[in-house]
């Protein structure tokens, strides 16, 4: 059957929802009516009504109100916010309008018009709202939302954000509200509901789930074209059933003949493949939504880390997402992609979003641009019933949300115990951090699970240590070969922490420190938290970072690290780059030291040559004495 020429739609950068795209959609974002309601009278007062007289001042959305960018600048305790914004609605003709929410911390109520349109809880995850109902026949069209974020309940979870008056030691001012894009979209009434990908790195596809809403239509299609670039790698037709469409897609014979390699994706070659899925009934376009996938694999295997079936190093440095004019919000779309890219010139493959679900428009660079993601929950702060059900509740839509970026290669569902404090001794919370682990593992097998980051382990598929140890010689006692890496595990234990909890082995299972170094540099000399060891110039800072960097490259037995951090965070100090993202020291220096080459994966093999494929003369085994300008070779740690 003919389809005529292949759909595209163009890729939007801006997108709120890069994976999930049509083109039209209006942003939101600009000066809202704004309003404090500490004595927690707007509801009794109807204020939902949207009489602006109860609005006395304006802020910028989506920045939260404790930012300067919001022109608020308050980071006082307001438990209850409200926001007024008008808009007038498009010509509907037949279609459906909806209102979406990136992100409002912690708990929302919606209304259009005065009617009740969403409720939603949890800070980091988004939620729509279907508003045709609600709409004026004309004219302009009011939208008001209540945001509630108690700053001392410590049973929801909040990340970094201090539950003190003032940030204190490692936790800073909270983002409350409204803190990424509101957005307007007009969509058919029958239209494509998700999408959700998963690659098949062995079997050269994809595995692709759309949920579809007929409106009542029998015989409804679903067309997708898959294209990379200008090559169109598949164009088929689907029956929808039952409002579902599952299938794999192959790109590709099953063979490891060169010139199939470029469908892989990697830091290396984040090669993406473009999506067009066209919603049809007999010759008529009902919704067409534009997306992306890729194809690639991660595993661990045998004391190593595999991506696309090849030994991979990862080289991660911690993220906070945080900016000082603008918090947890990012002040503008662009500075997402700066600071994808700030990762990559730094000589990183990769970064642990450390307690924040990080807009979807950074992962999306993280995707175009090749950057691995360890993904991780914001902890609450207090066990309890009522933090297992919110815990879960909002763990569950992250994975909903984030499950097709293909930078993403491991869940972090707890992290350093925080919310779990008696896990080592509690049945309980350890049974809680399996719940967490294999729900996980039941909706994405595919990636890498760390039930509880950094210590404390009931169970993982990667032993995750953090060791600030201040000097490189005692990272090289610790972690230079097997013997003394397990010497570490079962005696040391890092900050006097049981690393692996009864019931959970090793097993083969690699080993990586993701979190160390915290050098404090601070070129202002501004009075601050003084991390995990301090230093007085850049060179020193310098110096600092090769000697403990390179005591894990010269392991044998260690597959990774990740680096503590990408930025100064308020009063952490202990940032590569200053908070306003200024180097400390000189970017190539920096990734010099951070790129050389690990004992552990001798020649980083997955980048001499492409998954299956041979260099000419035929296959040989990675070098040990390979070299990179400036390094040592390391030694082959088998």
């Amino acid at each position: 059957m003919a389809h005529g020429p292949a759909p595209i739609v163009p890729t939007d950068v801006h997108h709120p929802r890069p994976q999930f795209v049509r083109p039209g959609w209006v942003d939101l974002s600009g000066p809202w009516g704004f309003a404090f309601d500490d004595a927690m009278v707007g509801m009794h007062d109807d204020w939902h009504d949207g009489d602006p007289a109860h609005f006395d001042r304006q802020i910028q959305v989506p920045f939260p109100f404790e930012s300067p960018a919001s022109g608020i600048n308050d980071t006082g305790f307001h438990p209850v916010v409200w926001y007024r914004r008008t808009f007038t609605a498009q010509e509907r003709d037949g279609h459906r309008l909806l209102l979406h929410f990136g992100a409002v911390d912690y708990r929302a109520h919606v209304w259009v018009n005065g009617q009740s349109v969403a409720y939603h809880e949890g800070g980091n995850t988004p939620f729509t709202a279907d508003i045709t109902s609600a709409l004026a026949p004309e004219g302009e069209q009011v939208v008001v939302v209540r945001a509630e974020d108690l700053p001392g309940d410590l049973r929801q979870p909040r990340g970094k954000q201090d539950w003190q008056p003032e940030s204190h030691a490692i936790w800073y001012d909270r983002t409350s509200g409204i803190w990424q894009t509101v957005w307007l979209e007009q969509v058919p009434a029958a239209r494509i509901r998700a999408l959700r990908w998963k690659p098949d790195a062995d079997g050269r596809g994809v595995d692709m789930d759309v949920r579809v809403r007929t409106d009542g239509r029998e015989g409804a299609r679903l067309r997708v074209v898959l294209r990379q670039g200008e090559r169109l790698l598949s164009d088929d037709v689907y029956s929808v059933d039952r409002g579902q469409v599952q299938r794999r897609i192959t790109l590709a014979e099953h063979d490891m003949s060169l010139g199939h390699s470029d469908l892989l994706w990697s830091p290396e070659h984040p090669n993406l493949i473009d999506a067009t899925l066209v919603l049809l009934d007999g010759d008529e376009v009902l919704d067409t939504v534009g997306s992306y996938t890729a194809v690639r694999s991660i595993s661990a295997s045998r004391d190593r880390l595999l991506l696309n079936g090849r030994p991979y190093y990862l080289r991660l440095v911690l993220a906070q997402g945080f900016w000082p004019e603008s918090h947890l919000a990012a002040p503008d779309p662009d500075a997402l992609r700066r600071e994808v890219q700030l990762v990559k010139d730094l000589g990183f493959n990769g970064v642990r979003l450390h307690q924040k679900v990080e807009d979807p428009r950074f992962l999306a660079w993280c995707d175009r641009l090749g950057v691995l993601v360890w993904a991780e929950m914001p902890a609450a702060y207090e066990f309890s019933v009522t933090t297992i059900q919110r815990l879960t509740r909002e763990w569950l839509e992250v994975l909903d949300r984030d499950a097709s970026h293909p930078c993403i290669i491991a869940w972090v569902p707890v992290n350093e115990s925080w919310g779990v404090p008696a896990l080592e001794r509690s049945a309980e919370q350890q049974n809680l951090v399996r719940a967490l682990y294999h729900l996980t593992k039941s909706l994405d097998g595919d990636r890498l699970v760390i039930g509880n980051d950094g210590w404390e382990q009931p169970v993982t598929d990667v032993v995750t240590v953090h060791d600030y140890a201040s000097r490189g010689q005692v990272l090289r006692d610790r972690y230079a070969d097997w013997d003394r890496l397990e010497h570490t595990l079962a005696r040391t234990q890092p900050a006097y922490r049981v690393v692996l909890l009864a019931g959970a082995s090793r097993e083969d299972r690699p080993v990586l420190i993701s979190e160390f170094g915290g050098i404090s540099y601070d070129p202002d000399q501004r009075a601050g938290w003084s991390g995990y060891g301090s230093v007085r110039s850049s060179d020193q800072l310098l110096a600092g970072y090769q000697d403990l960097v390179h005591a894990l490259l010269d392991s044998a037995a260690v597959v990774g690290f990740c680096w503590t951090q990408l930025t100064d965070t308020q009063q952490e100090r202990n940032g590569l780059l200053t908070a306003e993202r200024v180097p400390k020291a000189p970017v190539e220096a920096i990734r010099r030291i951070t790129t050389r080459v690990s004992a552990a994966v001798p020649g980083d093999a997955v980048d001499e040559f492409s998954y299956g494929d041979y260099p000419p003369g035929g296959p040989r085994e990675p070098s040990p004495g390979y070299r990179i300008e400036g390094a040592e070779a390391g030694p082959d740690p088998r």
